[in-house]
């Protein structure tokens, strides 16, 4: 969430920065403003009401101590412990609705953001390798069917549209690549972490998934009032960020670096469509995760290194693959600076995201209350990035489509043969 204090030190600034995201977010900071003010008022009523209860109490116990009535004095002292009792509603109220209403609006796109209202104003930063030269290639779906990889009728019986089943070298495919992900990134430095796929409801509103997105959530364990207090992991981000959530680190203890891999659920999985019969847009996927904690001077700088992990596992595969920068319109509701990286699916004759690379700033670390001690013995908020290390199903359908063969044989690349046990899945 953003800082009341930049809110109220310049709400034109922000609301200006909001409008660049399109949508009408940014009215919400008027209101924000105004709830501040308002339990701003009402603390400030009630510690003046303390202070003059304090003052007549010291006078009850003098005049009782001179024997004097103090029937009235005590009265106007409950008469001022109800206007406390009263100011305490306000407080707690302007302060909750003002929590409600930060919770709800977007971080500030980065003044380095390319501005734009969609993605056809997103910028290609840079592109790696060449196209694969294919006459005709088939696309993912007709390759893992003609090699019996992935069954969509399995998938059905058993969960509904939007699931598959994985079987046998294709299974050993998609774990083949869990590995090779896992292996990579820990080699670049990350701490590999096994965490649970079902999370509470304060970590999900920690990373930003809630309040926005819960119709897209599995959840779970509601209560009387159909509130869910657990979901199904929509990424391994909510996890594993939220394993600091509430913490207190020291400045020593930064950067701090984590990759996880998590089967990930969404129930919003695209609409009808060529996308939707193959793994493209899936309620169930599997992902690797790369999550990091730094200090704020090092955020950008940091955002940097995190996208070339991510595109290095492109690189070991030798898949192609482009690299875009969101623009403001684009931009995910948590993140101050994203770099998506798409690679390259001949069988549709189009890019695919597999990774989205953000900057969260300390939006996240505010809703989390992660914090750390400077040197200067400050408390302080932390910024926290991710990426997907990368998205495996989009990754399996660009590695089946560019790795075809004219023999109707799939390669697979040097780096992972080591982990799939062979060179090629053959016709």
């Amino acid at each position: 969430m953003l800082d009341i204090r930049v809110i109220r030190d310049n709400p034109t600034a922000v609301q200006d920065r909001l409008k660049t995201r399109g949508g009408d977010h940014w009215k919400l900071v008027a209101e924000v403003i105004a709830c501040d003010e308002s339990r701003r008022a009402a603390e400030t009523s009630k510690q003046q009401l303390q202070n003059t209860r304090k003052t007549i109490s010291k006078q009850i116990g003098m005049a009782k101590g001179k024997g004097e009535d103090t029937t009235a004095i005590e009265a106007e002292v409950r008469a001022i412990n109800d206007r406390i009792t009263a100011l305490d509603a306000e407080c707690e109220a302007a302060a909750a609705r003002q929590n409600d209403l930060l919770l709800n609006i977007p971080n500030l796109p980065h003044d380095a953001c390319p501005i734009g209202s969609d993605e056809m104003a997103n910028p290609v930063v840079r592109e790696w390798g060449p196209k694969p030269d294919l006459t005709a290639p088939k696309d993912h779906v007709e390759l893992a069917l003609k090699h019996g990889l992935i069954n969509w009728d399995d998938g059905i019986r058993t969960a509904g549209s939007g699931f598959v089943v994985y079987r046998g070298k294709g299974a050993k495919l998609e774990r083949a690549l869990i590995n090779f992900l896992l292996d990579t990134q820990t080699a670049n430095g990350y701490e590999e972490v096994n965490v649970p796929h079902l999370v509470k409801r304060e970590c999900m509103e920690g990373t930003g998934q809630l309040p926005k997105f819960e119709d897209d959530m599995y959840g779970t364990d509601a209560d009387e009032h159909g509130i869910n207090g657990l979901f199904l992991a929509p990424t391994a981000e909510v996890p594993v960020t939220n394993l600091y959530r509430d913490t207190l680190l020291t400045e020593a203890e930064l950067p701090v670096k984590m990759v996880a891999y998590t089967p990930c659920f969404r129930r919003e999985a695209g609409s009808a469509g060529r996308d939707n019969k193959g793994i493209i847009r899936m309620h169930q996927f599997d992902k690797v995760e790369l999550v990091q904690l730094v200090h704020p001077d090092h955020g950008l700088e940091v955002l940097e290194n995190l996208t070339a992990h991510a595109e290095s596992i492109l690189q070991k595969l030798g898949l192609h693959y482009r690299t875009i920068e969101l623009c403001t319109g684009d931009l995910g509701a948590n993140s101050a600076k994203t770099y998506d990286i798409e690679v390259w699916a001949p069988g549709h004759g189009k890019y695919l995201e597999v990774s989205s690379c953000s900057w969260f700033s300390d939006f996240q670390a505010r809703r989390m209350k992660l914090r750390f001690k400077d040197s200067e013995g400050k408390n302080r908020f932390p910024h926290t990035l991710n990426g997907s290390g990368t998205a495996l199903p989009r990754l399996y359908v660009a590695l089946l489509e560019q790795c075809q063969q004219a023999d109707g044989s799939i390669r697979i690349p040097d780096a992972l043969v080591p982990y799939f046990g062979a060179a090629a899945i053959s016709a």
